[in-house]
């Protein structure tokens, strides 16, 4: 097993280029199965869970080859209509394969999906949003056995805002007879690339970017002539700029799209840092201290679940007390305990942190909980003196491209060792090793 180790105490200073979306790729990836043909992807991050998607679409009988930034799927046949559990258990999106299994095969057997540890996140909205549109279903034996023998249009209203919801009954009505209308809608960007995509490959849907959704459904849809590129990843572009909060530094995320990232920039711009943007890169430089501030998570367009870990961290060094509310997993402050461990004054209930900040964290091995948890810890070590060892690195490989090497170009001291290596010089002496400047 590998674990991060980082020198902290160093202003991160540079320019470096946002991956795209893994929110939005997943989704796209699966959402090929509803048109049989070539489909060409750019911009697709280069993630464990990209590998994990692609691994699935295999098992069901859609090869992939991968390029440089590049991805092409064949969607011709699929063979099979079972998502089994080796599988989904690495990844919940897997579970997106739902509809589209549904709407060209007319049966699906997907198991329970897994994923990072952050709450119960039931999928009873896909469940009843597919069942308005005409399928019905049977669990057991940890799976949902789907049949769709009339797919229909409906008028249908989630309970819950539902970004994976959203998608997977968005994509079972776009081949469904007649008209639906999915009202409570998500409006994230990855939900609208999503659409897009979709109206790419000839669906047809009005209301994109709002949260009602109406969707004539086609007899059939195809592979598009020209490859679709993938949004840029705003939850990736947010940690790098709480990189560059965090230490004090001046960092430029170039490739990334501003106007998906409002909410964030709002909250930074509190924090006491100087947000500059232009049409695709955004700039975050801080010179003085750090302020204290309040956000509470909310469904898009405000602020996101995703980046509620990263901005604890940057309360953790403000001067002053912060407030950070979850409304959106009732489990999702796993990161605090770790956060503790390197200095941090902070308490929480299930749904409120309240976090005292302190002139200084001091480097710790830490264990990550989840994927963005993952991200916490590490600027929480680009922020600390000493040496801070991340464990658990494999959530952090399923939603960062090559974070170690990006943080490495605007000078952080971060390297990839060995779990096996405990000695301290060490595992210093590793982070300016040459082998370990092409590891992600």
């Amino acid at each position: 097993m590998e674990k991060i180790v980082i020198e902290g105490g160093t202003a991160l200073h540079g320019t470096l280029r946002a991956s795209g979306a893994k929110n939005a790729a997943l989704p796209i990836l699966i959402a090929t199965l509803l048109a049989p043909g070539e489909h060409r992807l750019t911009n697709v991050p280069a993630l464990t869970d990209t590998s994990y998607t692609l691994s699935l679409l295999g098992r069901l009988g859609c090869p992939s080859l991968i390029g440089p930034d590049s991805i092409r799927l064949d969607t011709t046949r699929v063979a099979f209509n079972e998502a089994p559990y080796d599988v989904v258990r690495k990844m919940r999106a897997s579970v997106l394969v739902l509809g589209p299994l549904l709407a060209r095969c007319g049966e699906a057997h997907v198991s329970l999906p897994g994923g990072c540890a952050i709450g119960t996140r039931p999928i009873d909205q896909h469940l009843k949003g597919l069942e308005a549109l005409g399928c019905t279903f049977e669990l057991s034996g940890g799976m949902i056995h789907g049949r769709a023998d009339d797919l229909h249009g409906a008028d249908f209203t989630f309970d819950v805002v539902t970004v994976t919801g959203t998608e997977n009954v968005v994509m079972a009505a776009v081949l469904a007879r007649g008209t639906s209308v999915l009202r409570n809608a998500a409006m994230e960007p990855e939900v609208v690339d999503l659409c897009n995509f979709l109206v790419s490959i000839g669906a047809r849907i009005e209301g994109i970017g709002t949260d009602t959704l109406t969707v004539e459904g086609v007899p059939r849809l195809w592979a598009a002539s020209r490859p679709y590129r993938i949004l840029p990843d705003r939850i990736e572009t947010g940690t790098y700029l709480c990189a560059a909060a965090v230490t004090g530094g001046d960092i430029t995320v170039t490739g990334t799209d501003p106007g998906i990232l409002g909410s964030v920039l709002d909250v930074l711009r509190a924090a006491g840092c100087e947000i500059t943007t232009g049409a695709d890169w955004i700039r975050c430089r801080r010179t003085g201290p750090l302020t204290p501030f309040e956000v509470t998570t909310a469904p898009y367009p405000d602020f996101p679940t995703d980046m509620q870990a990263q901005l604890m961290t940057v309360a953790a060094l403000a001067n002053g007390q912060s407030r950070i509310e979850e409304t959106i997993f009732e489990n999702r402050f796993m990161h605090a305990a770790e956060l503790r461990r390197m200095g941090a004054s902070l308490h929480h209930t299930s749904s409120v942190a309240t976090i005292d900040g302190v002139e200084g964290l001091q480097g710790a091995a830490v264990m990550a909980s989840d994927l963005r948890a993952s991200a916490a810890l590490v600027l929480a070590g680009l922020a600390a003196t000493g040496l801070t060892e991340v464990l658990r690195i494999y959530h952090l490989d399923r939603g960062y491209e090559n974070l170690v090497g990006k943080l490495r170009g605007v000078g952080a001291r971060i390297g990839r060792v060995s779990d096996a290596v405990t000695d301290p010089g060490a595992m210093k002496r590793s982070l300016s090793a040459p082998e370990f400047e092409a590891i992600a």
